[in-house]
């Protein structure tokens, strides 16, 4: 396919396969950017053309691989999905969003703990009731690799702790799991990828209603607050610095978007 194409373009400027340089293929990429492909998809032109090359190479049919000249292209960074925190917040704090006894309690618990923390998933079904201490107002959490960080805990999370536990050693007290389903096992990802998606969904319109989702909007939150960025690294349990620092740009892309909603001349 990648081949085809590069030899229909290659007639249209009267040029051969043997005959090709770095400034045909140059012009060759860009007009595949100029049509619409993305970075990423004008990439796996170029391998498959590298490829093709390397081949002819083999064969004899070319002396050099003009490919080789040509640079990968840079893939746009994505920026972190994040919900507003003021509708979060009121749905977190309303009387009537989470039902009452032990599932309600469990679900607030559950979308609390995300956004309070900015744990992820899997560390957050990783928490057992020894990890938690109320004194200290603290939970210990196991991140990857197997690192350990101690991360506060709010008002709010020590508040719903106590009355969960509390529920939850009536159903299932052998456990030492801190969340657990409506049976009494300990937590799976689809299982939390279901409250989330439903309690984001009452509020939200983004596409995106995952957990992870929670962890972006803590540490956007975060940093718009005025924490410090390895302050935020480390409460996330990132390995180096650039991970936290996609954040920075989440949050000047939102100032540009308040900029060009408030000022006259915007």
């Amino acid at each position: 396919m990648e081949v085809r194409k590069l030899e229909n373009y290659l007639s249209d400027i009267n040029e051969s396969v043997d005959s090709v340089n770095y400034h045909h293929l140059r012009s060759y990429f860009a007009g595949l950017l100029e049509a619409g492909y993305q970075a990423a998809s004008v990439n796996r032109s170029r391998s498959a053309l590298r490829t093709f090359f390397n081949f002819l190479k083999r064969e004899g049919l070319v002396s050099t691989n003009p490919v080789l000249e040509i640079r990968t292209l840079k893939k746009p960074h994505k920026l972190p999905v994040v919900v507003e925190t003021e509708p979060l917040g009121r749905m977190l704090d309303a009387s009537d969003v989470f039902s009452p006894g032990f599932e309600g309690l469990r679900d607030r618990l559950v979308m609390e703990l995300l956004f309070g923390t900015g744990i992820r998933l899997s560390e957050l079904i990783g928490i057992e009731i020894q990890d938690i201490d109320f004194y200290s107002a603290q939970v210990s959490i196991l991140g990857k690799r197997s690192k350990q960080r101690l991360v506060p805990l709010t008002q709010q999370l020590l508040d719903l702790l106590g009355p969960y536990i509390k529920e939850r050693d009536k159903c299932s007290p052998q456990h030492s799991f801190l969340i657990l389903t409506d049976k009494g096992k300990p937590a799976y990802p689809t299982q939390i990828y279901r409250i989330v998606n439903h309690y984001l969904s009452l509020f939200s319109t983004h596409q995106k209603r995952s957990p992870h989702v929670l962890r972006h909007t803590f540490a956007t939150a975060m940093l718009e607050n005025g924490a410090d960025l390895n302050a935020i690294k480390e409460l996330l349990g990132h390995a180096s610095l650039a991970a936290t620092q996609v954040y920075t740009h989440n949050s000047v892309e939102r100032l540009k978007k308040i900029y060009e909603q408030a000022h006259p001349r915007a």
